[in-house]
């Protein structure tokens, strides 16, 4: 298994919307960065992800898992672009933000601490298991 970091504006996509699509999940869709197209071309069914609100939350609220495996993008006809499918877990105990993220040195070598315009993008097994500890959630 792999881990993830998703990321939504909450004015797009909210953790909200996202648990209400229960076990059909949703496709991510939209991404038109070829660095997260490819993240997600190498996810598997039963990966696990950070849902993240980009923006003016910037903070890590719930788990996701990866339920369908990379397909066509269903809002373009263009074939280069791919998406899976999320569905919620369970949403952070104490949500994690961007800020707490940078101000651990546990996380010094997270993508989010420092790329944090990539949408799709990995976690380490290490840094999964430090976001659930700051967000009191079970990993």
């Amino acid at each position: 298994m792999r881990y993830w970091l998703f990321k939504s504006e909450v004015s797009t996509w909210s953790w909200d919307q996202q648990v209400a699509r229960g076990d059909a999940g949703e496709e991510w869709n939209g991404v038109r960065n070829y660095q997260a197209r490819n993240f997600m071309r190498e996810m598997t069914v039963g990966d696990l992800g950070f849902f993240y609100h980009s923006q003016k939350e910037k903070e890590i609220v719930g788990i996701v898992e990866v339920c369908a495996q990379s397909h066509p993008d269903s809002t373009t006809d263009d074939d280069r672009w791919d998406c899976v499918d999320i569905k919620a877990v369970r949403p952070m105990v104490k949500p994690v933000t961007l800020e707490q993220c940078k101000a651990d040195p546990r996380l010094a070598d997270m993508v989010l601490v420092n790329n944090t315009r990539l949408s799709v993008q990995p976690v380490t097994e290490a840094e999964w298991q430090v976001i659930c500890e700051i967000g009191a959630t079970l990993p």
